[in-house]
């Protein structure tokens, strides 16, 4: 049935996702957890962590690169 492969489909790349993630250095993984799962702003991300928003759009942009990088190879 197509809409149980849509679902198993959605499944697979959600714990593709999720092998990757698990890769990156912590703080990448932080970062990337809190601006895309969590939606949250890089202003409220710097508070958070302490840590100045051009160097957490740095280790967001580096993460996603990483992740597209482990994504295609897998």
């Amino acid at each position: 049935n197509l809409e149980a492969d849509v679902y198993f489909e959605g499944d697979e790349i959600q714990l593709q996702l999720q092998k990757a993630i698990a890769t990156l250095p912590e703080k990448q993984k932080l970062v990337f957890n809190m601006k895309y799962f969590q939606e949250l702003k890089y202003e409220e991300i710097s508070e958070i962590l302490n840590t100045s928003v051009g160097g957490l759009k740095a280790s967001y942009h580096l993460a996603v690169k990483k992740l597209e990088q482990y994504l295609k190879e897998d």
